[in-house]
């Protein structure tokens, strides 16, 4: 009989103890948005448009790490709810750009007072010092790994 090989425990893995805390952290924050009757991902979208002016709807597909057909279907659901505006590019036909509303430009604060809640609600139990040392680390690891785009999910 071959001899049996030490197999690590789950909560031996920083990446356990990064999921368990990003899954708290994340639904927290879908279900506030809810309450706003927002979503996650139409809060990244209306964020980034706001102090941006006019976007393209490939560069927030990019930078969101979407698809083009996904952040069109959200700029469809934005803007029947008449928080984004879409204006066709006078340069091309086929083009056009996504603007907050005024009614967008409204909502963003509100929005942001519950991401703020939520990073309070979750960290606040850390001193100052051990939130800006837990951001460098992070940072570090997504810049030593080429991790990119906005998280959306």
């Amino acid at each position: 009989m071959p001899p049996e090989t030490a197999v690590s425990d789950l909560t031996d893995h920083l990446g356990y103890w990064l999921r368990l805390v990003s899954n708290h952290v994340s639904l927290a924050f879908a279900r506030r948005l809810e309450g706003e009757g927002a979503s996650v991902a139409e809060w990244v979208l209306l964020r980034r448009l706001h102090g941006a002016g006019a976007l393209a709807p490939s560069r927030l597909a990019d930078e969101m790490g979407m698809t083009r057909g996904a952040i069109s279907k959200l700029a469809d659901r934005l803007e029947a709810r008449g928080l984004i505006a879409r204006t066709a590019n006078p340069h091309d036909a086929r083009a056009h750009t996504l603007a907050l509303t005024p009614a967008g430009t409204a909502l963003v604060p509100v929005l942001a007072r519950c991401a703020d809640a939520n990073d309070a609600e979750a960290f606040g139990s850390l001193s100052h010092g051990e939130r800006r040392q837990m951001i460098s680390l992070l940072k570090a690891i997504a810049e030593r790994n080429a991790l990119g785009g906005i998280p959306v999910s």
